[in-house]
């Protein structure tokens, strides 16, 4: 569904090493830094992209805005948010750990980056 995600950045190199330590644990090569100084992690699924923004102004959260991430266990989900919180994230909401209803449960690890953006390592349980 989903080509690319771009976040805005205030500071470029501080969230590339935030992303290229959460993004390593899963498995992605690091970001790579454009021309323009945009950072871009290019895979086959998508591309997941941070960028000061371009009318010059300071990038901040978007309220009520969510990046999710796919794991593949709650493990890696821990892992995830380790790497997050040793790397400039903020831990917010919950402890990492199991949330859902009668019919879905999943494992869920939220983090705030070095800019503010919400996002979260998510592992479908059922």
């Amino acid at each position: 569904m989903f080509s690319h995600i771009m976040l805005g950045a205030n500071d470029i190199e501080e969230s590339k090493r935030f992303y290229d330590a959460i993004l390593g644990v899963l498995g992605y090569r690091p970001g790579v830094i454009d021309e323009k100084g945009r950072c871009f992690y290019y895979e086959k699924t998508g591309i997941f992209s941070l960028s000061k923004p371009i009318d010059g102004n300071p990038a901040t959260a978007a309220n009520g805005s969510t990046i999710g991430f796919s794991v593949d266990s709650p493990e890696t989900a821990d892992a995830w948010h380790k790497a997050g919180l040793e790397n400039g994230g903020t831990a917010i909401e919950d402890p990492p750990g199991v949330r859902g209803n009668d019919t879905t449960q999943m494992y869920l690890a939220y983090l705030r980056d070095p800019s503010g953006n919400k996002i979260c390592a998510l592992h479908l349980m059922s």
